[in-house]
């Protein structure tokens, strides 16, 4: 885990390498469509299996990869947040209760906002802004009082991580590493259940999608992990992250990040803001997405069809943005980074995302046939 790179070096490494990670993120989101919300609508609505199951070959992947790195001890995955001692519960899974109904609303969630903004779709940009400006409120402003005092203080102390491998063997005569490989192989058992039971629905795109989705979580906490690791800091002498904004190992995420772009921009010339892997990542999402859609012909400029469109999208990123920041991820910091880590507060909060987009589908598909209903009598009287 030593890294032969001086402190600067290695946070200039970790920071531009995040530009790259969110690069070939943009660019493979915006060829395959994957989409975390997109696979529990297309599910929900349609029972289209394609995206979902891209979904899980994604978690499959990034879940044997990312504990290959901790068996190998390449990267500290103590130290990660998805690993506290402090499993909130509570602000996990009603986080991602709120962010799951936002994303539903707003047409994505906030990778996948960052991937049609590249395209061309306006509301994406909207959403993003909306979403970074509700994020920051959450970690620092209005939302923060909301947050701590009746949320984060409904939280377990841990003796362990709060990974199920740890937590397991405090109750089992088995080491943490064991229960993590059996929580793999189910994983594994999952996902190629799910390929082989829909093969015939799937295209490239779904088995690309998932498997360069999935590779790009590990070599994140290489990348934050491994690389920018410094065992003993020049100036404080303690072991240091460089080049993340937690300052600790970090993987792919994108409702915090969107914050501290927020921060960076607005506060440009104050010399502690400084840009960090999650805010290049995000960046690179951005710019991948773009020349992915100009050499694919598929860069369209979209807007809102109506004001109750907008308004749709506007309070579904004010969900996204306060969700994200309460459950400590959106559905890639907790539904694939934190999944790969088999974590126990991401389980809560992925379990809450999706109840919170299936409440939303029913919702709206509720809405839909209500409003169907009433101009359907409206004709029927007007023809009497």
């Amino acid at each position: 885990m030593n890294s032969a790179l001086d402190p600067a070096a290695a946070a200039r490494t970790v920071i531009w390498g995040g530009l790259l990670l969110g690069l070939v993120l943009g660019a493979v989101g915006q060829a395959t469509r994957f989409c975390v919300r997109g696979a529990i609508d297309d599910w929900v609505r349609l029972r289209q299996p394609g995206r979902l199951v891209s979904w899980l070959i994604a978690i499959a992947v990034a879940a044997v990869a990312v504990q290959a790195l901790v068996g190998l001890q390449l990267f500290d995955a103590r130290r990660t947040v998805a690993w506290g001692s402090s499993f909130m519960w509570l602000s996990a899974l009603a986080g991602g209760v709120v962010f799951g109904f936002g994303m539903i609303l707003a047409g994505g969630c906030p990778q996948r906002s960052l991937v049609k903004a590249g395209s061309g779709d306006l509301k994406a940009l909207v959403t993003l802004v909306v979403t970074s400006i509700a994020a920051l409120m959450t970690l620092r402003g209005a939302f923060a009082g909301w947050r701590v005092d009746y949320l984060d203080r409904w939280n377990l102390a841990l003796a362990t991580p709060q990974d199920i491998g740890s937590i397991a063997a405090t109750a089992l005569p088995l080491p943490a590493a064991a229960f993590r490989w059996i929580a793999v192989v189910a994983v594994l058992a999952v996902a190629a259940y799910a390929a082989w039971r829909h093969r015939a629905q799937l295209k490239r795109g779904h088995w690309l999608g998932g498997i360069a989705v999935g590779l790009l979580v590990p070599l994140a906490f290489l990348l934050t992990g491994t690389i920018g690791f410094i065992p003993e800091h020049p100036e404080t002498l303690e072991a240091a992250w460089m080049g993340t904004q937690s300052r600790r190992p970090e993987g792919l995420s994108f409702a915090a990040p969107l914050a501290h772009s927020l921060d960076l921009l607005t506060l440009w010339s104050d010399k502690s803001t400084v840009a960090s892997f999650g805010v290049l990542l995000a960046l690179g999402v951005l710019a991948g997405s773009f020349a992915s859609a100009r050499l694919r012909g598929d860069f369209r400029l979209l807007s809102f069809d109506s004001p109750r469109e907008l308004l749709s999208h506007l309070a579904g990123s004010v969900m996204m943005g306060f969700g994200g920041i309460t459950a400590l991820g959106c559905s890639f910091g907790q539904g694939l980074t934190g999944l790969a880590l088999l974590s126990l507060g991401s389980i809560f909060a992925v379990a809450g995302i999706v109840a919170g987009a299936v409440l939303a589908i029913r919702w709206r598909t509720h809405g839909a046939a209500m409003a169907g209903g009433r101009a359907a009598l409206r004709e029927a009287r007007s023809l009497r």
